[in-house]
């Protein structure tokens, strides 16, 4: 059996643990430079749609006494390790599929009585976290999430746990749930399943295998079977990412090469430690830039390069090198820029990269690479630098709605009256 543990609402639960006056008040979170909304407590959803323009929504916010945050990363990665290390403490088997989900392997719990012993880990890490969480529980991965789904529409009904552990149940819950919340059914597959009469999981299921093979390819098989309760997927130790991206909004338009160039450098080094932390390297590196879109009274432009390495890498060097170059490419003179960004992809494990005969990473490149993360991790994020990039300057978010960073921050440590 696999268990899927999710925090509810984990964002906004963040910002209540240490503002209890926020209960049961609607909550949004913004996106990096108050961008847009990402995250909505239930009663800010009926008034606020994912991913609003703050800008656009100020006067909704105000109408509807909605309480905004800027995203808090430190805060919310924190609390997401609190809850990740109680859950470890119930079983060996542990795969922490994003920062607010984790699934558990329940294999040889049959001993348990299982919903108890769920009910059991929600009460552990709500009262010690301050985190609800919502447990669902079935014979495989994909089902779990069908479970999931269920404990959290139902809170009152399932007490925040629901097993799938009856062909009564599985069946009863795949003629509920829509095609599009399936786990790993995207929008063009939705798009194509409902041409196909496919409303609800269970209509999904009952489709040819040869016709889901074809349209779907085999990972579309394995999610049929996985509804069907064959479990296929297993647990993942080690989660790696598969693209890596830095990309900003300028504070001010640019439009000389220099200055951009070392933005771009400052993000490909930045992408270039996020791979040295996974223990990845990559293989391609896309590289874009554009203007302003609002900015309707000025001449737009946007394009993007992609620029394959020599050879798999994580060296803050080559990827810079291979961006700059890209960069090059692309701009053109007279725009005012007003975002860039780096992305690299095509990545595989480090231990497990394609060499190259005619050329391969500098030997060197690592040993230095490995000095430079642990004095910057030791000394304060970004102290040491690359020629490339300008020293004096950094890059602040505009955060104007920012909460207290209260568990990693002694100066911001929540302060109690008695």
């Amino acid at each position: 059996m696999f268990a899927l543990v999710d925090c509810n609402n984990f964002y906004a639960s963040c910002e209540r643990v240490f503002n209890p006056s926020l209960e049961k008040k609607p909550i949004v979170i913004l996106s990096n430079n108050d961008g847009c909304v990402i995250a909505r407590s239930n009663e800010a959803k009926p008034f606020i749609p994912m991913g609003a323009p703050a800008f656009k929504f100020k006067q909704a916010f105000k109408a509807n006494q909605i309480h905004v945050f800027s995203s808090n990363f430190v805060l919310y990665g924190d609390m997401s390790n609190r809850v990740m290390t109680i859950l470890s403490n119930y079983t060996p088997e542990i795969e922490i599929y994003s920062i607010d989900e984790a699934f558990l392997k329940l294999d040889g719990f049959h001993l348990f009585d299982i919903e108890r012993y769920s009910k059991e880990i929600n009460h552990k890490v709500t009262t010690g976290t301050g985190i609800p969480i919502s447990t669902g529980i079935a014979p495989s991965k994909v089902l779990a999430k069908v479970a999931n789904r269920i404990a959290k529409k139902f809170p009152k009904e399932t007490g925040h746990v629901y097993i799938i552990d009856s062909e009564e149940k599985r069946i009863k819950a795949l003629k509920w749930i829509n095609i599009g919340d399936v786990w790993g059914i995207g929008r063009k597959h939705e798009e194509r399943l409902k041409k196909e009469n496919v409303r609800k999981a269970y209509d999904f299921i009952n489709l040819p295998d040869d016709w889901i093979k074809k349209n779907m390819a085999i990972v579309g098989l394995r999610l049929k079977q996985e509804l069907e309760g064959k479990s296929i997927l297993n647990i993942e130790h080690v989660r790696r990412k598969k693209t890596i991206a830095t990309t900003r909004t300028f504070e001010k338009n640019h439009s000389d090469l220099p200055n951009i160039q070392e933005r771009i450098s400052t993000f490909a080094i930045t992408c270039a430690e996020k791979l040295r932390a996974q223990k990845s390297c990559c293989s391609s590196i896309v590289v874009f830039v554009h203007t302003n879109g609002h900015r309707k009274d000025l001449t737009q432009y946007s394009k993007s390069i992609t620029i394959r390495t020599d050879y798999p890498t994580s060296s803050s060097f080559d990827i810079v090198k291979y961006a700059v170059q890209g960069l090059k490419i692309i701009y053109k003179k007279g725009y005012q820029y007003k975002k860039a960004g780096v992305i690299v992809t095509e990545l595989t494990p480090e231990n497990e990269k394609q060499l190259n005969l005619f050329s391969s990473e500098n030997p060197k490149h690592k040993i230095l690479m490995n000095t430079i993360d642990n004095l910057n991790n030791s000394i304060g994020q970004k102290k040491i630098k690359l020629a490339c990039q300008d020293l004096d300057r950094t890059w602040k978010m505009k955060q104007e709605k920012l909460s207290p960073r209260y568990t990693t921050r002694l100066n911001e440590i929540i302060t109690v009256n008695s």
